[in-house]
């Protein structure tokens, strides 16, 4: 009881932590409680008249392919979410397990895995994504999506936990624990990843939303899932059927408020999170 009322007396200090959980929350109701409510069949094509505006009926209205646009933004929230977050996922535990490896054990490896992150920062990631993507045959799925977007996620997180380790590494709790005999992997475990569970909170807000934000870029040139209504693919019919010009203002409007909502949100956490891992940000509860 005494931690739940220290974390609640936190969040009321941290207003970017709490405005942020309380955005993601809501985008976690409409896309997961959505779905119980929410026909996942009425998200793709022909499944209710084509071209209309919001009703009683279709509260979100309905795009050219006659899609309800309420379900389009009920799967799409989910099945865009469910890639940032299994590429981001991804991204960081590869990225961490090298920054770890690198930093603790040095040599050889320390330096094969700075050139590699070094090198591969200089090369515009979308443009190759967009490379790789592109070499699919008969187009590719959500899961092939996420798993693509991974290929590139891991190198930020590799370089910055390769960092924070070198510094760790260097402090007087790491020393006692060599001395006492601590192996390797027990100092990692016990003494390095505990004191860096914060960072790499903020860390994994960090990579999901990179990998939104590149799976985002891909869908809307086409190099997407095409038939799977995520957020990405939906910008990329509103492009292809030429909503703008022809005035169907609810068809654009239905990703780009959730994106808003998305990315404010996850900007929020993550900087809510930063605050919590680092010193000279946190405040006293």
């Amino acid at each position: 009881m005494a931690q739940a009322a220290s974390a609640i007396r936190y969040l009321r200090r941290n207003g970017r932590l709490l405005v942020g959980i309380i955005l993601l929350l809501i985008l976690f109701l409409f896309a997961f409680v959505g779905r119980l409510f929410v026909d996942g069949n009425d998200a793709y094509p022909l499944s209710a008249p084509a071209n209309l505006a919001p009703t009683l009926e279709y509260p979100f209205g309905t795009d050219s392919q006659g899609r309800d646009l309420l379900a389009v933004g009920v799967m799409g929230t989910y099945l865009t979410t469910k890639i940032g977050v299994v590429a981001g996922s991804l991204g960081l535990g590869f990225g961490t397990i090298l920054g770890f490896l690198a930093a603790y054990y040095g040599g050889v490896l320390d330096t094969v895995v700075r050139w590699v992150v070094d090198v591969l920062l200089t090369i515009p990631s979308l443009l190759v994504l967009v490379v790789i993507a592109s070499t699919f045959q008969g187009g590719i799925d959500v899961n092939g999506m996420a798993l693509v977007v991974a290929l590139l996620a891991w190198m930020w997180p590799a370089r910055v936990i390769r960092s924070q380790v070198l510094t760790m590494k260097q402090r007087a709790f790491v020393r006692v624990a060599q001395l006492s005999g601590s192996s390797n992997l027990e100092i990692i475990f016990k003494e390095l990843m505990p004191n860096l569970l914060p960072f790499l909170g903020a860390s994994l807000v960090g990579s999901v939303t990179g990998a939104i934000f590149a799976s985002l870029g891909l869908e809307a040139l086409g190099l997407g899932p095409m038939r799977e209504p995520t957020l990405g693919m939906t910008i990329y019919w509103v492009m292809y059927y030429g909503a703008f010009v022809r005035g169907m203002w609810w068809w654009i409007m239905n990703p780009i408020v959730i994106i808003v909502i998305l990315f404010v949100g996850l900007f929020l956490v993550s900087a809510g999170l930063d605050e919590l891992a680092n010193p000279r940000l946190r405040r006293r509860v």
